[in-house]
């Protein structure tokens, strides 16, 4: 049986993500849109995910922890983790040291917000977070591996700090098993254009930063019965997204 996904959601910790973006409000929509599993990629942040895994657990969505990093060569990569506090742990040790010191803008870039289980706003982030990282794409990709972690390239289809784009194609390292479009429609013109990409696991997210972007009920994954318990889907999810990493 197919368990429907999105793997690419900003909450508003993301200063390009609107307010009404809170953990809770996620959790809750990606239960409506009829979502079995879920991601909040924040962009080089995961101070949001505690919140978000709470709410998923009571609307019954299975909560993915991820992150979106920048690279330097301005590439995003998304990272996804088996557990939180893989999650957590690389952002504070890997992620958070290479973010550049600038301070945030609200009124240019958009607030930073930290919130509660309770949607009410506990912090906002001083430091912007839509920077190049100091990290390079595969640097990236092997501080992720190293905590357990699956990274693969955001949004290939789409010019802005996609991979194909920047780098004028698909590069045999660091050896990504998994690759993200952001249109299925997408997928069969750049296939044809970089046959690196047909192997490769093929994911459908929305990256959404406003509430009617997350993904209904359309892209999902066979890894199993939808009702099976959260932990036999997680390990199939990402024994799935590892089936190809070199």
């Amino acid at each position: 049986m197919a368990c429907f996904y999105d793997f690419h959601i900003h909450s508003c910790l993301s200063p390009c993500a609107e307010n009404e973006m809170t953990p809770v409000t996620i959790a809750g929509v990606a239960a409506l849109n009829g979502l079995r599993m879920a991601a909040l990629t924040d962009h080089n942040s995961c101070g949001n995910l505690p919140v978000f895994f709470a709410a998923c657990h009571a609307y019954g969505v299975l909560p993915v922890a991820g992150i979106e990093v920048e690279s330097a060569e301005s590439v995003h990569v998304v990272c996804l983790f088996p557990r939180l506090e893989d999650a957590m742990r690389f952002w504070r040790q890997r992620v958070q040291p290479m973010i550049p010191p600038f301070k945030n803008k609200p009124e240019i870039f958009g607030d930073q917000l930290f919130v509660d289980e309770e949607d009410a706003v506990v912090g906002t982030e001083p430091i912007l977070l839509i920077n190049s990282t100091s990290l390079s794409i595969e640097e990236i990709a092997d501080a992720a591996r190293a905590e357990g972690g699956v990274p693969f390239p955001a949004h290939v289809d789409r010019p802005a700090n996609g991979l194909i784009e920047i780098l004028g194609g698909f590069p045999p390292e660091p050896g990504f098993g998994c690759v993200e479009f952001n249109d299925a429609a997408n997928i069969p013109s750049l296939r044809a254009a970089h046959p690196a990409l047909t192997p490769l696991i093929t994911l459908t997210n929305s990256d959404a930063h406003r509430i009617e972007q997350i993904n209904e009920a359309v892209n999902s994954l066979a890894i199993g019965d939808p009702e099976e318990d959260d932990d036999v889907l997680l390990k199939r999810l990402f024994a799935y997204l590892r089936a190809q990493h070199r």
